[in-house]
C-alpha cells in the first residue's frame, strides 16, 4: 500500500519503513507523528484520490531526528560591476520513517515506549567540546567556508587569530567583528562559530584539511 502526503508545501510518495526528509517538525526524536493531509492512497490498482483528501485516511511516521543538512553555497555576481556575494545555508530537516498506512478512520497501532537515554549521554558543553580539539586539528581560519588570505588579514587586524577565538565568540564579539568589518550579520548568517567547533573536532573534510597542510608546508620551504 502507498499513499501521497502533504507537508512543508510539499507532496511525497510514501510505502510502510520508508525513510524520508521534510521540512522541519515540532517534535522529540522517537516521538510518533500524525500526517492526515493525505492526497491519494493505493494498493496495487484499487486507488483512492481525494478531492483534495482522502476521508478518513492518514499516515503515522515516527521521528529519527531533525538537523541541520549540508551547508549549500549561494553565489552571486555581477559583470563589470564588481559585485560579488558569496552566502551559506544550511536548511533544518526532519528524518522519519513511515509506520503505518491508516484508512476509514483507522486509528495508530499502540507504541512501545521507547526507553529514555541516561543524562550522561547528552552532549557536553559547547565549551567542554572545544577544549577537546583532534590530534589533526589544524588551527587555520582560512578552513572557514568563504575565508580566503584577503579576509583572513582583516580578521587577524581585527584581533580574530585562530578557529578557538571563532568558536569562543560571545554576542558583543560578533557584533565589534560585524561592525570592524562591516560583514552586515554575517558571522551569524554562516555559522562560523558552528563551523569552528565543528573543526576543532576534526569534523572537517580530511582533503580540505590536507590541502591545507601542504600549502602550509609548502609556504615555509
Amino acid at each position: 500500500m502507498f499513499a501521497v502526503i502533504k507537508t512543508g508545501g510539499k507532496q511525497y510518495k510514501v510505502a510502510k519503513d520508508d525513510i524520508i526528509k521534510i521540512e522541519k517538525l515540532e517534535a522529540q526524536a522517537g516521538q510518533d507523528v500524525l500526517f492526515d493531509n493525505v492526497l491519494m492512497v493505493g494498493s496495487g490498482a484499487d486507488v483512492s484520490i481525494g478531492e483534495p483528501l482522502v476521508n478518513g485516511a492518514s499516515v503515522v511516521a515516527e521521528l529519527i531526528e531533525t538537523k541541520k543538512q549540508k551547508t549549500i553555497i549561494i553565489f552571486k555576481k555581477k559583470r563589470r560591476q564588481g559585485y560579488r556575494r558569496r552566502n551559506g545555508h544550511r536548511q533544518l530537516l526532519s528524518t522519519v520513517r513511515i509506520v503505518e498506512i491508516l484508512t476509514d478512520g483507522k486509528k495508530a497501532s499502540p507504541k512501545k515506549v521507547a526507553a529514555k537515554k541516561p543524562a550522561k549521554a547528552k552532549a557536553a558543553p559547547a565549551k567542554a567540546a572545544t577544549k577537546k580539539a583532534s590530534a589533526d586539528f589544524i588551527d587555520d581560519i582560512k578552513l572557514i567556508s568563504g575565508v580566503g588570505p584577503a579576509l583572513e588579514k582583516k580578521l587577524h587586524a581585527a584581533g580574530v587569530k585562530s578557529l578557538k577565538d571563532i568558536a569562543a565568540f560571545k554576542k558583543a564579539d560578533i557584533e565589534r567583528v560585524d561592525s570592524e568589518l562591516k560583514f552586515g550579520g554575517r558571522i551569524e548568517r554562516e555559522e562560523w562559530i558552528e563551523q569552528a567547533k565543528e573543526l576543532i573536532a576534526g569534523k572537517a573534510p580530511r582533503a580540505k584539511i590536507d590541502q591545507k597542510a601542504a600549502i602550509a608546508s609548502k609556504d615555509k620551504k
